[in-house]
């Protein structure tokens, strides 16, 4: 039969009261207190019980003791004023219980309010006045029904005696304790602990930094916030370390230590033990498990991190064989994990329901699973205890435990432990998952709607960004965008890559300041205003500055990075220009690396008239240009001089033949503080340069004859011949003869010839678009444009600085 449910409530306060005078027939016990809480945990369904003390001469009531979640989640405090207006400072001077459901924290008095409200919080007096009050809160939608206050009740008495420990107690330090004096760091140890870091006596000169200099340097951290001051709370806590053994493999301790409040002449004091873990009793305790859980779900952002979570917490501790863990949505459950991994370890019905990463939980096939997501209720079946279907008996065979994992009012999702050989769930581990449970369901909430939110954002993020760089003349390109993981906001970096005329491309990549909506859209602004400047014929100086310009009077607070390299594809040649940005590596043929570390302007929007200087560039067929924005080459633990050079590292012993793994490769260590844009061009030179002529045509009457003369020439030196030679005579009478009838200004004339296309492109100074009119059988003119669309292959226009190119290609012949 099922441990916990509707059949066990009505005995609820009768168990606790067992449960109770079993712990407290030993007073003396260093534990009593913390597993009496712990009951408060498994008899009522609470995710945290605490207990208060109040000092001396009517100070104020102090946290001294915990089970379950950390108060700090629910934005609990370590002491409240006893003559204030908390529940706790209520209970504890009325002597009557508070119980507050969300709507009475919601209007909280200041000095007390929860930074969580969607929960019921109750505040019962200790009995015998000084000690006391017991604290306790509840996720569950329900709170706490009358059962639940009994039990609470039960709890609060079995708290009064003995007295409890109070902020004045210091304790010796024995066999394995120890006594911190937080403000020197000096420490009093027992000669057992001393052997367990491998000392004697006589090498110890009583600094904690002594000891901590022996533990393992991937565990000094977690170690550092139990002995600073700053990170330590006040109540007992709990973790597990390694120190290191000259001849042996690190050995695993354990610390149990609480935190007491200093007085006017006294400083507070860290006391505690610390003990072989190789020799506690193979049961967890779940003060330690809960606090470790708690502090990876706190920093797992995506469901997958809070899956992995929960695996670590329970599944080792637990000795469990399986554990999977799965989303409610829309009433079905979506595994998220299942450990392990292996199909062959689950029953055949989950077997057959595998058809992706994860199997379709058959939901349909455990109705005992479905009764328990709607009792909201851990229940708990032994080895033997009754009949389940064997979709739920095959995953534990000799113990299951069936967690729903509640969250705000509903239900998350439901975690499924199961063992092979009978197991007996004791105290404290039903104390551990219900208080598991709780952690779990409010994680996976919010890592759902992180991974939602952030998948939203990287669609808008990859809208406002190319779709497919185009393909080019004598070269691959290859880019890369990662968002950061470290928030939800919309990144302002981008790049961009602009085929241009004559064989130049463009390569530009930047960084709007911030991660904002305002930062994308600022991004997508100097996205289109660099391509349309670009596009306009203007060099790389004036084209930064032009968008300089732009970003002054749109009158933001924001500014830009960016970096705009024009090359010219068939010479290899190019020029770079930087705005505050970091400078492009250029990968050699022969392996080798520089960065191109010219002079630079401003970053974008700071000056509104300033120069951005040009630094030239030689590229050899084979060299790999690599443009980043600073997420890659820069962090909080990384300069960017550094970064820079582990980039051209990198870039140096990659294999240039595929970009996109090249690309990935620079990306793997990448930090994700950041969004990180990546452009990559591997420059091949071109097979087939083109052949280039150009004239400048004059305003005299001749003018269409000269240009048609010096065309017949330039394309008999080509080799040009056949029909194809009278049709693009044709094209250039017309288009010589529109430039000067409507245009002012200077006109010249560019013949371009590559794989049997002649490119014919006129440019003048007007930026007037010519117009095919719309001619009347009767008109004796106008018909061109007409004309050149007729007998050429295609044909269009291209603003240039200062005016237009009207261009038309022609099929030819050699």
């Amino acid at each position: 039969m099922a441990s916990e449910g509707a059949a066990g409530r009505g005995r609820g306060p009768v168990r606790a009261e067992i449960a109770l005078k079993t712990i407290t027939a030993d007073p003396a016990s260093p534990e009593r207190v913390r597993r009496v809480l712990e009951q408060a945990l498994v008899f009522t369904g609470a995710s945290l019980a605490a207990v208060y003390t109040a000092g001396e001469d009517g100070g104020p009531l102090r946290l001294t003791e915990s089970a379950g979640v950390p108060g700090a989640l629910y934005g609990l405090r370590e002491s409240y004023p006893a003559d204030g207006r908390s529940p706790v400072a209520d209970a504890h001077r009325t002597g009557r219980p508070v119980w507050l459901g969300p709507e009475h924290l919601a209007e909280g008095a200041p000095e007390w309010r929860m930074s969580v409200r969607d929960v019921h919080l109750a505040a019962l007096p200790v009995p015998g006045g000084r000690d006391g009050p017991l604290l306790a809160v509840s996720d569950r939608p329900a709170g706490f029904d009358d059962d639940d206050r009994a039990c609470l009740a039960l709890v609060a008495e079995a708290l009064a005696a003995p007295a409890l420990p109070t902020a004045d107690t210091e304790g010796a330090a024995g066999a394995g304790s120890f006594g911190l004096a937080m403000d020197t760091g000096r420490v009093e140890v027992g000669d057992t602990l001393l052997e367990l870091f491998g000392m004697g006596r006589e090498d110890f000169d009583g600094r904690v930094e002594t000891l901590l200099a022996r533990t393992v340097p991937e565990d000094l951290p977690s170690l550092m916030s139990v002995v600073e001051a700053d990170h330590m709370s006040i109540g007992e806590r709990e973790l597990e370390f390694r120190v290191l053994q000259p001849d042996a493999p690190p050995r695993w301790l354990r610390l149990r230590g609480r935190l007491l409040p200093g007085g006017e002449d006294r400083p507070p004091r860290l006391v505690g033990t610390v003990a072989d873990a190789s020799t506690l009793r193979a049961e967890v305790t779940d003060v330690a498990r809960v606090q470790r859980l708690a502090a990876a779900l706190a920093t797992a952002g995506t469901v997958r991190d809070v899956s992995q979570a929960v695996v670590t917490a329970l599944r080792e501790p637990l000795r469990a064989d399986r554990i999977a863990l799965a989303e409610l949505e829309n009433e079905r459950l979506v595994v998220i994990v299942l450990d392990p991994p292996d199909p062959e370890a689950w029953p055949e019905l989950w077997r057959s329901e595998w058809r992706g990463e994860w199997p379709d939980a058959p939901v349909r096939a455990m109705p005992t699973l479905a009764a328990a997501l709607r009792g909201g209720r851990a229940r708990i079946w032994p080895a033997g205890a009754g009949a389940l279907e064997p979709a739920l008996a095959e995953v534990g065979p000799g113990g299951l435990a069936v967690l729903p994992l509640p969250a705000a009012g509903r239900m998350a999702g439901a975690c499924l432990i199961g063992w092979d050989s009978p197991h007996d769930f004791g105290p404290e581990e039903r104390a551990l998952l219900t208080a598991s449970a709780g952690l779990a369901g409010q994680a996976l909430l919010r890592a759902h709607a992180f991974d939602a939110e952030h998948e939203l954002v990287g669609m808008l993020q990859r809208q406002l960004l190319p779709r497919r760089l185009p393909a080019l003349p004598g070269g691959v390109a290859v880019a890369r965008y990662l968002p950061a993981t470290a928030g939800l906001e919309v990144g302002g970096d981008w790049y961009d890559v602009i085929p241009l005329p004559d064989h130049h491309v463009a390569l530009v990549i930047g960084d709007v300041q911030g991660h904002s909506a305002a930062a994308a859209t600022l991004m997508g602004q100097m996205r289109t205003a660099l391509r349309a400047y670009a596009a306009e014929g203007h060099p790389p100086d004036v084209v930064v500055a032009h968008a300089n310009r732009l970003l002054t009077e749109l009158e933001t607070d924001l500014f830009a990075t960016c970096a705009y390299v024009d090359i010219d594809m068939e010479s290899g040649t190019g020029w770079c220009v930087r705005a505050g940005h970091p400078p492009p590596v250029l990968r050699h043929p022969d392996g080798s690396t520089e960065l191109a570390e010219g002079e630079g302007g401003p970053p974008l929007g700071v000056l509104d008239r300033t120069e951005f200087p040009m630094t030239p560039l030689r590229l050899l067929p084979g060299t790999v240009i690599a443009l980043t924005t600073d997420g890659l080459v820069e962090s909080a633990a990384l300069d960017i001089d550094t970064g820079l050079a582990r980039l051209a590292e990198e870039l140096s012993a990659s294999d240039p033949a595929d970009l996109g793994l090249v690309a990935d490769a620079l990306l793997g260590g990448a930090h994700r503080a950041d969004d990180v844009a990546l452009l990559l061009m591997r420059y091949d030179g071109m097979a087939v340069k083109p052949l280039r002529e150009g004239w400048t045509v004059w305003r005299v009457p001749e003018a269409a004859r000269q240009a048609r003369r010096f065309t017949r020439r330039t394309l008999r030196s080509w080799g040009v011949s056949g029909d194809a030679v009278d049709t693009v005579l044709l094209v250039v009478s017309e288009l010589v003869t529109n430039a000067l009838v409507h245009t002012d200004g200077r006109v010249r004339l560019d013949l371009t010839l590559v794989n049997n296309r002649l490119r014919v492109a006129l440019t003048d100074t007007s930026p007037r678009t010519p117009v095919k009119p719309n001619l009347g059988w009767e008109a004796t003119g106008g018909r061109g444009i007409l004309l050149v669309e007729a007998v050429s292959e295609a044909w269009g226009t291209l603003p240039v600085s200062g005016g237009k190119q009207v261009w038309a290609e022609v099929p030819v012949e050699g």
